[in-house]
């Protein structure tokens, strides 16, 4: 059984290790020793997690249109719309909390807007990634576009180990039993 997942981000060195670059972190920490190459739309890689075949792309679309990476990839490997989830940032959520949904409005994020409108619903699996919300009226850009602060750093490592936890339970005990053991976590 194969699954997509697709870490949302930005490509390019000044946005590595900002608080919207999260998805990217997660998927290479999900990789492992596996070694992403560039390939059509995204930097690809699989790895295997208890018989399923886990896909996982950073597209490089940039994120405001991550639905050309997210529908060429399931075309690509004919992954079907209920193995895909996809991994992002959130301001709505305090730092580190983990919200997991089976389907849902795009929240105002521009990676979710493109997804949906290029594959045509909102039902496909997301992990939303709290980055907080610590910024001035009208600075939610320099914000999410910002490196993590030194407290953040240090809670960082075992977030996005829980984050790896959450997507390998969704791909062998489904959505539902992965939302329950992990939202808000």
């Amino acid at each position: 059984m194969k699954y997509l997942i697709a870490g949302l981000g930005n490509i390019g060195e000044e946005y590595s290790g900002t608080r919207h670059n999260i998805g990217f972190t997660v998927a290479d920490a999900l990789a492992g020793d596996a070694k992403f190459t560039q390939d059509r739309h995204a930097f690809v890689t699989e790895t295997k997690f208890k018989g399923r075949t886990l896909v996982i792309i950073k597209p490089t679309t940039y994120m405001n249109l991550s639905g050309k990476a997210v529908q060429y990839w399931m075309q690509a490997e004919k992954i079907p719309l209920e193995n895909l989830m996809v991994i992002t940032d959130d301001i709505a959520l305090p730092f580190g909390t983990i919200r997991i949904k089976a389907k849902g409005s795009d929240g105002g994020h521009n990676g979710l807007k493109h997804i949906q409108e290029i594959l045509g619903t909102p039902e496909y699996a997301r992990l939303r990634f709290g980055v907080g919300n610590e910024f001035s009226k009208g600075r939610q850009s320099d914000y999410v576009l910002g490196k993590w602060n030194a407290d953040e750093q240090k809670l960082l490592p075992e977030r996005v180990t829980k984050c790896c936890e959450a997507v390998k339970a969704f791909t062998t005990i489904g959505i539902g039993l992965t939302m329950t053991n992990y939202n808000g976590k």
